[in-house]
Formats: structure tokens, C-alpha cells, sequence
């Protein structure tokens, strides 16, 4: 069976030529033309979201934003906006890529598939980090204090992942923008210092412990 994807978009026309480009590549197909179709569709669990910004009502973003904290496959904006201010918003938002429209369907299905290969190569990880207070599970890909959970956004867990795997390893902004969202993504580096601000205030609700280190001039690192 193949992965489900979402499309939503309010112009029909790119649903429909979306959703014949993919169900022919194997994909099942789940299709909504609006923010309340979408959040209903959404409880059918898709493997990956491709999601219109400018849509009346609910816009791909309050959309995302509503979902992030419960779902975690990829999402993909789809928009004709390219200022970089709109960008962070959306990455901020919880998103994970964003395609410019117009898009070539062989780009688009390329990064579906590149967000869907991480997405399995997250899932054969079985472990659990105990660190201090807190215990890392990469399979649920979320994180425990003192038996309290943690949720995280996807892109929030993968910067833990990245840093937590790899103690007192210094990773600049680059670099870690490149690991997570890929060396394609059409966005700023600038988005990390504002996950990483998220990540710290999850769990500083937990525990005073500092976890990811600020080396100024340098970028961050997981205190061992």
C-alpha cells in the first residue's frame, strides 16, 4: 500500500492535477479544498501534508499551527509567496518545506519523497537517550521528564535528536538548518535559533537543567 498524502488547496483545479499525478506514482490520495475539510481529513492520518498558504477562512498556516503539535509527518507548503519574512512564519509555524508555485510535478514528487525517506529512517530508530532528567524516546520520537511528556514539533524533536546523538559536538546554524530541513529548502538559517528557543522552553517547564548550550560565535551543543 502506498503513503497517503494530503493536498489541500482551494483552487480544484491543482487538486485535481495533484491528486492524478500522484495516485498514477502510487500514492493514496486524500484531497480537501479548505481549512475545515483539511483538519477533518487530517484524522485519517497522512503520511505527508501538502498545504496551500492563501486559502480563505483557515490558511495553510493557522492550519499547521492548530495541527503541528499532534502530527507529526512532514508538511509541505505550497505558495506563490517567496519574501523571506512569510517563510519564517511558516517554518515557525511548524512547517517543513516549501514549494514556490508554479512547481515542477518531478521537484514536487522529489522532495516528497526526500521528506518521506527521513520520515522512515526516523521511524527504524528504536532507542532511548537518558540524559540528566531527561529520557529521549526515538521511536515516539518525544521526551519524558520525571515521567511527565514532552511534545514536540517535528522539526523541534530532529534538532534534539541531532544534538543529543552527537554530545559536546559544536553545530553551527548552517549546519544544522542543512541536516534538518535539507540543503534545498528555500529558507533562512535564522529559523534554528527560534526552534531552539522553543525547545528550551518545553523543557525548562520541567526541569532547570540546561540541555542545548549556546557557544557564542560558534553555535550549539548538547552539554554532555
Amino acid at each position: 500500500m502506498g503513503h497517503r498524502i494530503l493536498i489541500v488547496d482551494d483552487e480544484p483545479d491543482i487538486v485535481t492535477m495533484l491528486s492524478g499525478f500522484f495516485t498514477v506514482k502510487g500514492y493514496q490520495v486524500l484531497e480537501a479544498f479548505d481549512g475545515k475539510a483539511a483538519l477533518r481529513q487530517i484524522e485519517h492520518a497522512p503520511d505527508i501534508i501538502l498545504l496551500d498558504i492563501n486559502m480563505p477562512g483557515i490558511d495553510g498556516l493557522e492550519i499547521c499551527d492548530r495541527i503541528r503539535g499532534h502530527v507529526a509527518c512532514p508538511i509541505l507548503f505550497l505558495t506563490a509567496r517567496i519574501e523571506d519574512a512569510d517563510k519564517v512564519r511558516g517554518f515557525a509555524a511548524g512547517g517543513d518545506d516549501y514549494v514556490v508555485k508554479p512547481f515542477s510535478l518531478i521537484e514536487l514528487e522529489a522532495r516528497v519523497q526526500a521528506h518521506l525517506r527521513r520520515e522512515e529512517r526516523h521511524s527504524q530508530e528504536t532507542s532511548v537517550k537518558f540524559a540528566g532528567d531527561l529520557a529521549i524516546d526515538f521511536a515516539q520520537r518525544c521526551c519524558f521528564c520525571q515521567g511527565s511528556r514532552i511534545v514536540f514539533t517535528k522539526k523541534e524533536f530532529d534538532i534534539i535528536a541531532l544534538l543529543a546523538q552527537n554530545p559536546g559536538q559544536i553545530f553551527d546554524r548552517e549546519r544544522i538548518y542543512e541536516r534538518i530541513w535539507g540543503y534545498d529548502s528555500e529558507g533562512d538559517s535564522g529559523v534554528v535559533s527560534e526552534h531552539i528557543r522553543r525547545v528550551r522552553a518545553k523543557i525548562a517547564e520541567h526541569t532547570d537543567r540546561t540541555y542545548i548550550e549556546t557557544v557564542w560565535g560558534c553555535g550549539y551543543k548538547w552539554t554532555r
